[in-house]
């Protein structure tokens, strides 16, 4: 009884899944989104089968984390590439069908009679309030009802004091809430003259701006200037080739990785700020790897005392939140009042310009990101040096070799082979560490002689942010052209990284 009651529980809460994954397909799909809602609905329907099909169940276990790895490492990925074929911008955010419709909804105010507009609330509806500004008349619309936006005829008729009272003002606050109802709205008056919502506390008489044509074009009717969508630029165009803004997005090819390797606004920075990512990434990995096995072997001396102590002390920089200690950094540094220079100062008589010298900035980001990374690479060496046989030292020490000795014909060896992936992963996370610049430098300085913004101490990844969502005019194509770069040299050292460990695991055989 007990297990046919379970089996039902489970059943039920089964199909309230299913009605709700169902419910949230049509929500992305009513949104505008059409093939991510055909994506949710496979994998939705992907689920049902392995969770209810006895042939499935070997899956039923690794179903989640495949659907993981698909929603939110493959998906983010190939959406990242397919912008990178667009003009996607902040200009050009729209579909051709939205920008289009927006332009088709935008008005002018034409000549003609304006009329003082007041809306008064009249139980649960409301009744429209006219004065001419011309003669005084004033008239006064039937009770209706604003819940929602519909275009809409409304007739006005003179306002008799003796037969319709008015209740109170709407207040603007309300007012502001209603005025999307209230556009849709075209009054006539007595006389046939029309008017709509011009304004807060005005009707006037109102025109669509622009009517489309067969061919697709729009003709201002305002000023009779034909617009025609270039569908290369992603902007429709007057006959002079000027852009009418809000743009629409465009396939545009490869022209965004042609930009970044052949134009000359983006391929001087772009080449520096290569060459400076990848020395950042290898001086950092030789740094924090130099710093870390000097400690380790230090720590592994057994003559040492209070090795404990010393191990959770260096350990310290790891266990901290690195935001943290890069802020810290970043007030230890300051050329005025900063503890770095108030010591070099009292030293040397001397207090650099961390942050406005591109040299000073990049030793700085040096410095902090060795403090940051040398914790783990000691520990790995320690691990390491753990796992040499102790027998090599002793023949070392049989023979009259030093400690020099033993480190350069022994540990260093011994260690360098099994660390080498890890090596490599290392390099591959500093070639995207935008936490460390944008917390400390945000890549400055700026570069003086670029007319794209970019900084001295950028790397690819904060480069990319800034065009994204700071300067150029957030060109979000061009920067995930360049993500996608990015992403394929990443990519070549992970398999790198794989190919290594492979014949390292080959050679232990």
């Amino acid at each position: 009884m007990g297990r046919s009651l379970g089996s039902w529980i489970g059943k039920a809460a089964l199909l309230l899944l299913l009605l709700a994954a169902l419910y949230g397909v049509a929500m992305v799909y009513t949104a505008g989104q059409p093939v991510l809602a055909m994506g949710v609905l496979a994998v939705v329907g992907l689920a049902v089968y392995v969770y209810t099909s006895p042939r499935a169940y070997a899956y039923r276990y690794l179903f989640p984390g495949l659907a993981g790895i698909a929603i939110f490492v493959l998906l983010p990925l190939v959406y990242t590439i397919a912008i990178g074929f667009t003009n996607y911008s902040s200009k050009n955010l729209l579909t051709y069908d939205r920008a289009t419709q927006y332009l088709l909804d935008e008005t002018y105010r034409a000549e003609g009679d304006s009329y003082a507009f007041s809306l008064h609330a009249d139980g649960q509806a409301y009744r429209i309030r006219l004065e001419d500004s011309q003669t005084g008349a004033v008239f006064v619309s039937s009770a209706l009802a604003l819940k929602k936006v519909e275009t809409l005829k409304l007739e006005m008729h003179p306002f008799d004091q003796a037969n319709i009272v008015l209740g109170e003002a709407v207040q603007l606050r309300e007012l502001i809430k209603l005025q999307g109802a209230l556009k849709a709205i075209a009054v006539v008056i007595p006389g046939g003259k029309q008017a709509s919502m011009s304004g807060l506390r005005e009707f006037a008489p109102v025109h669509k701006l622009y009517v489309k044509n067969p061919d697709g074009a729009l003709v201002n009717q305002e000023t009779s200037e034909v617009l025609r969508p270039n569908f290369t630029t992603g902007f429709y165009e007057n006959a002079k080739g000027e852009q009418v803004q809000p743009g629409f997005k465009v396939n545009v090819g490869f022209s965004n990785f042609a930009r970044i390797f052949t134009d000359p606004n983006f391929q001087e920075p772009f080449a520096r700020i290569f060459g400076w990512t990848v020395v950042f990434s290898a001086l950092t990995v030789v740094f924090t790897l130099s710093v870390g096995i000097i400690l380790a072997v230090l720590l592994n001396w057994e003559a040492l005392r209070f090795r404990g102590l010393y191990r959770t002390m260096l350990f310290l920089p790891y266990a901290v939140p690195g935001f943290i200690s890069i802020l810290v950094f970043k007030g230890l540094f300051n050329q005025s009042f900063g503890e770095i220079n108030m010591i070099l100062d009292a030293l040397f008589g001397i207090k650099p310009a961390w942050f406005s010298d591109p040299f000073l900035a990049k030793v700085m980001i040096l410095i902090v990101n060795t403090w940051l990374g040398y914790p783990y690479m000691m520990v790995l060496c320690m691990g390491l040096i753990k796992a040499i046989p102790s027998d090599l030292y002793e023949a070392s020490a049989i023979a009259g070799a030093g400690p020099l000795t033993n480190f350069f014909k022994i540990t260093v060896p011994l260690i360098v082979k099994p660390i080498t992936p890890l090596l490599i992963s290392a390099f591959a996370f500093n070639f995207n560490n935008f936490v460390l610049i944008s917390l400390l430098t945000s890549g400055r300085p700026d570069f003086l002689d670029t007319k794209v913004p970019a900084g001295t101490t950028d790397l690819l990844v904060s480069y990319t942010y800034r065009i994204a969502f700071e300067d150029s005019g957030q060109n979000f194509g061009l920067a995930a052209a360049i993500s996608t770069v990015i992403f394929i040299l990443v990519a070549a050292l992970s398999l790198a990284n794989l190919r290594l460990t492979k014949v390292n695991q080959t050679e232990a055989r």
